[in-house]
């Protein structure tokens, strides 16, 4: 079955850098759009990054600037270099894959950031 596995999470202070990692399997990884969403303590799940086999990218304008999301289709992993963090970023981050015709989706189990400030 389709797993997708995060890490890289932890504890930074403001103005630091964490690099999240996806790994997935059991699914053709070119046929996905990679991406990742976070979700804060009482707040809706929102998005962060996507990707597309393409290496399309797509930031959500809080990011912009600071996070790059890239994928190696050789590992089938998806990455999120996160820079200059701020205590705003503080969330849980969750892998997301997006299957490019059917409506098939996954998600991980999630990573918690945590900005100190």
């Amino acid at each position: 079955q389709v797993q997708l596995v995060e890490s890289g999470g932890g504890l930074v202070q403001a103005g630091g850098s964490l690099r999240l990692s996806c790994a997935a399997s059991g699914m053709i990884f070119s046929m996905y759009t990679m991406g990742w969403y976070r979700q804060a303590p009482g707040k809706q799940r929102e998005l962060v990054a996507t990707i597309t086999n393409g290496r399309s990218t797509n930031y959500a304008d809080s990011v912009k600037g600071r996070f790059t999301i890239s994928r190696d289709n050789s590992k089938n992993t998806v990455n999120l270099q996160m820079n200059i963090l701020k205590p705003e970023d503080t969330a849980v981050y969750y892998c997301n894959a997006k299957h490019r015709v059917s409506t098939l989706n996954f998600w991980g189990q999630g990573t918690q950031v945590t900005v100190s400030s």
